[in-house]
């Protein structure tokens, strides 16, 4: 096991997959910095950082200095990605999801491990998880825990929520994880706590991530030029599903939604994949990261056909215009 708590996922198989680097790149996630450090160590010109927690800046100057210009920060969103190179781009990874380094810190009230104030915000502005959690109402946060969270018991934790707000409202996260450990069965040895799906969905909401996934995708087609690659790490099965039919879909494999469907004019496709099935941790990887277990990396090269906004309900977004709620939701 490494002693370093913040390993980049899939890192020596992204930069494989992506190799001979050079050129100008935007990471798009940049975190703890590690993909945009192994990026400039393997050759690119220039590397765009971007990050919409302010945070990560302060915790990169005892090193970001000895890259110089080919090192451009930005605070902002990836979903805006487009707008801060100043000329086409060679490539742009984005790696999805909370880093460890965000859950390492109690205050940002990212865990259900730690107590810390209920917050969840990425870029430490807006609305907090305690907000919504104290605002919405029960079919809302029903819906939150269900679709974001795939939480089956959606709405027994959403009424429990509801009932002991009336007594206090939430503040803290180990609050909210006494509330849901009530509402569900002691986990047995190697299964996940039980309040991890719901602060998944609580996280995903308060940072509209989804929403924010597909704008960044398609910022990236804009933003690539030809030849240019696409690198996205994932780490649950909402957010590699959409990834997953994103890429189908720009490199003319997503199919008609049924086979009686009429046959439409297909557009040239704007991206060709690597490989149409995702790559996925090692051994090794494992063996040092056991975090890295869920994680999945995509990879699409950029043509010469032009950009354009993406059919989102070819997407399998989660939500009123996503799957329909199960019955298993109780």
């Amino acid at each position: 096991m490494s002693d370093d708590p913040h390993i980049p996922v899939l890192l020596r198989p992204l930069i494989a997959a992506v190799s001979p680097v050079s050129g100008a790149w935007l990471d798009g996630t940049f975190g703890a910095g590690g993909y945009t450090r192994a990026l400039l160590d393997a050759g690119a010109d220039v590397v765009y950082g971007v990050d919409r927690d302010p945070m990560v800046f302060d915790m990169a100057a005892p090193w970001a200095g000895e890259y110089g210009d080919r090192l451009r920060l930005v605070e902002g969103t990836f979903s805006e990605l487009d707008e801060y190179p100043d000329a086409p781009l060679d490539g742009v990874v984005l790696d999805l999801g909370v880093s460890s380094m965000q859950l390492d810190m109690a205050e940002r009230g990212f865990s259900f491990m730690k107590d810390g104030p209920l917050d969840m915000r990425m870029s430490q502005s807006g609305p907090s998880a305690a907000d919504m959690v104290n605002t919405a109402d029960e079919t809302t946060l029903a819906d939150i825990l269900y679709h974001y969270g795939e939480e089956r018991a959606s709405r027994r934790i959403a009424r429990a929520i509801v009932e002991a707000r009336k007594e206090q409202p939430f503040e803290t996260t180990l609050q909210l994880t006494k509330v849901i450990e009530k509402c569900l069965p002691r986990p047995k040895p190697g299964q996940s706590h039980p309040a991890t799906r719901s602060f998944q969905a609580i996280r995903i909401a308060v940072n509209e991530e989804l929403d924010q996934l597909v704008a960044g995708l398609e910022a990236a087609e804009r933003a690539l030029k030809p030849g240019g690659q696409l690198a996205v790490v994932t780490f649950h099965s909402i957010e590699d599903r959409i990834v997953k039919r994103f890429f189908q879909a720009r490199s003319g494999g997503g199919g008609r939604a049924n086979r009686y469907a009429p046959e439409v004019q297909e557009d040239a496709p704007q991206f060709t994949l690597k490989s149409r099935r995702a790559i996925g941790p090692d051994d090794q990887e494992l063996d040092e990261n056991p975090r890295s277990r869920s994680a999945k990396l995509r990879v699409g090269i950029r043509t010469e056909a032009p950009s354009g906004p993406v059919d989102r309900s070819t997407l399998g977004l989660p939500g009123p215009s996503g799957p329909k709620k199960g019955k298993g939701r109780r």
